[in-house]
């Protein structure tokens, strides 16, 4: 890969990826005809764990004098799969988790397909999704990261889950208060988190409008104002630029109308280590509901039709 793909990749800024080959030597890319670094696969799936663990809260000093085994082992933890975002009961030897993982790695996507609908209609789409694709998600991402799923696995995962979930959503009634925009920040392609948020807040009798993938900023406000928007809900994986996100939420936060709420969440460790000023942050999908019957509660207290910016 070039440094431009490894940065899409992995999310490493091309910075971050000289100061490492300067000070640690690694990564050790190695250079084409027109001397331009390239990167080795070996290299990249490297990158791709130190990245999930750099997000955990490790130190690259540290993590680089570790092996192979040792960067798998430290990822494996569970309390670094919470740390990441991942469910903090999710374990990766449920027997349910890894029967769909293994359909998952075989690429069978009937079959995962199946057993996803039936799932829903045993739990429930709060029940699936906080039982089985959240944890699953985690499991998932852990073997893409690790080399033990290839990328077009991880796609097709993603893209029968979001069948699953666009379907259940589709059958629900409409939704009443409060409204809530969905989105992702540019630069952000993953948005099966934010599908998984929608599915939550779509149960609890939200009116949700999703604007899917990499919305510039400005282009978030205007659609919140243009929907009334009570709420604005973002989604970011452990992929994401820390920097670059604090950044955007704070510029967001000054284009948003006072009332309108500005609700983050995802893996990416910057938000909850500094999350922004009017900014609420949420570590798992767990802490939505809750935090939706603080919102009629202050609807309720306020006597208003929209609360003061939670």
């Amino acid at each position: 890969m070039t440094i431009a793909a490894v940065e899409r990749d992995t999310g490493l800024p091309k910075d971050t990826l000289r100061v490492w080959e300067r000070r640690y030597g690694f990564p050790a890319p190695q250079r084409d005809a027109g001397g331009d670094r390239i990167y080795p696969p070996d290299q990249v799936m490297r990158l791709r764990v130190l990245k999930r663990l750099l997000d955990a809260g490790h130190r690259p000093g540290a993590l680089m004098r570790c092996s192979a085994d040792e960067l798998a082992a430290l990822l494996e933890r569970p309390q670094q799969r919470r740390a990441a975002g991942g469910p903090a009961g999710a374990s990766p030897d449920d027997p349910r988790l890894q029967a769909l993982a293994a359909l998952v790695v075989a690429q069978d996507v009937e079959a995962l397909r199946a057993a996803l609908s039936q799932a829903l209609v045993a739990h429930g789409l709060r029940g699936l999704v906080l039982n089985l694709v959240a944890p699953l998600t985690t499991v998932v991402g852990e073997a893409w990261a690790r080399g033990d799923l290839s990328v077009a696995g991880e796609h097709l995962y993603c893209e029968v889950v979001q069948v699953v979930l666009r379907t259940a959503l589709a059958s629900l009634p409409p939704g009443r208060t409060p409204r809530v925009l969905l989105c992702t920040l540019p630069g952000e392609l993953h948005g099966l988190g934010l599908l998984m948020a929608q599915s939550i807040m779509a149960v609890e009798a939200c009116s949700t409008v999703s604007l899917g993938t990499q919305v510039p900023v400005p282009e978030i406000a205007q659609a919140a104002r243009h929907h009334r928007a009570d709420i604005v809900a973002l989604s970011m994986s452990a992929a994401a630029h820390g920097e670059s996100v604090l950044h955007a939420l704070r510029d967001l936060r000054e284009l948003l109308p006072a009332q309108t709420a500005l609700w983050a969440g995802g893996a990416c460790a910057a938000l909850h280590r500094r999350t922004p000023p009017g900014v609420r942050a949420f570590s798992s999908l767990e802490q939505i509901a809750p935090a939706l019957q603080a919102w009629h509660g202050a609807v309720d207290a306020a006597g208003a039709d929209r609360p003061p910016t939670a």
